[in-house]
């Protein structure tokens, strides 16, 4: 006689993700208000009522929910959830930090994600620093990691030495170039610029491809300081990060960009040091994600896993293809939008 099947709940979820954390999770939920886990972190500009609590664990759903189908993502957006939706997903992990409304397509989570039956994790933080693939992508294996670099959480340093085969900047943006897929994502843009009738279209992934923007192809690589600008990383946090490790040559920033004016970059030249500008933050679905996917498939083998990955797209007004929706658009803001009102603003 067969032992009957277990049912995988929400709560074993978290547990699979507390194991691939190494122990990060909210797991109790006096955790977030007796400051007991590192990993929950607040978020904030300083602007009024948009900060954000960070909490890796469950953030909607009963605990006890059965899960079958899951859906691994970067960030919460209606599109993700009208997805999740279609596809009949149970409980959907992202690894950005959730916040109503704003992730929800401007209404609470308590209005939204019942309709569709899905329960939520996020991660973020207690994700960072658990594997050495981001990296390697960019070329070089990690040798210390500091995932709150000058005391800010989430202020990731990675000092990393070049892998054997990479010998200069070249090598570094050829690895990335045939690790990321570009050629099959140019295709795939090419095809839809056709099909559109829209010449300009630009999509996320290939508008933002690595650079060289101190150096020369043939520069020479192998102590390598790798750090991401939009997690507060300043120039005094370089500076520090450069007397640590003097023996430094060359600066890989990913996730976030920076432009070829940056500070960072003038630093870079005037102390001859390469400096690179490696995948954007539009392929951590790849970077990170995937290996989030691969690992709850390991520990969660009869739970279906789905990858979840936005395409973000951009035209000129003047270039949208489709007529129909043209004249919808038009019609809209001519009748009622702009009624009765100049068709220019005089700008003085």
């Amino acid at each position: 006689m067969k032992a009957p099947k277990t049912r995988t709940e929400a709560r074993h979820v978290v547990e699979a993700l507390n194991t691939i954390s190494k122990g990060r999770m909210v797991m109790d939920w006096n955790e977030i208000t007796a400051g007991a886990n590192p990993y929950v972190v607040m978020k904030t500009s300083n602007i009024p009522g948009k900060s954000v609590l960070e909490i890796p664990g469950l953030i909607f759903g009963d605990k006890h929910k059965p899960v079958s189908r899951i859906g691994v993502g970067m960030t919460l957006t209606e599109s993700v959830i009208e997805l999740a939706s279609a596809m009949k997903l149970d409980l959907i992990i992202v690894h950005h930090p959730v916040a109503d409304a704003a992730s929800s397509g401007g209404v609470p989570f308590a209005d939204y994600l019942p309709l569709y039956g899905l329960a939520l994790i996020e991660m973020h933080e207690a994700f960072h620093g658990l594997h050495p693939g981001l990296t390697l992508l960019h070329g070089h294996h990690k040798l210390k990691t500091d995932i709150c670099f000058g005391g800010i959480p989430g202020n990731v340093l990675h000092k990393g030495i070049a892998l054997e085969e990479v010998k200069t900047t070249g090598d570094i943006l050829a690895r990335i170039d045939g690790l990321m897929g570009r050629d099959i994502d140019l295709d795939l843009l090419e095809a839809e610029r056709a099909i559109r009738g829209e010449a300009s279209l630009e999509e996320a992934t290939l508008a933002n491809p690595a650079q060289l923007l101190s150096g020369t192809p043939d520069s020479k690589v192998k102590h390598i300081l790798h750090f991401f600008p939009h997690t507060g990383f300043s120039l005094e946090h370089l500076e520090l990060a450069l007397h640590m490790y003097p023996e430094t040559d060359t600066i890989i920033v990913s996730i976030s960009r920076v432009r070829e004016d940056h500070v960072f970059v003038k630093y870079a030249k005037e102390n001859g040091l390469n400096f690179i500008v490696g995948n954007p933050h539009s392929v951590e679905i790849l970077e990170n994600g995937l290996p989030l996917a691969y690992a709850l498939e390991m520990l969660l083998p009869e739970v279906e896993i789905f990858l979840l990955r936005e395409r973000i797209t951009a035209v000129p007004l003047k270039e949208v293809g489709f007529q129909k929706m043209v004249e919808y658009g038009r019609e809209m803001a001519g009748t009622h939008l702009v009624s009765g009102q100049p068709l220019a603003v005089q700008i003085n």
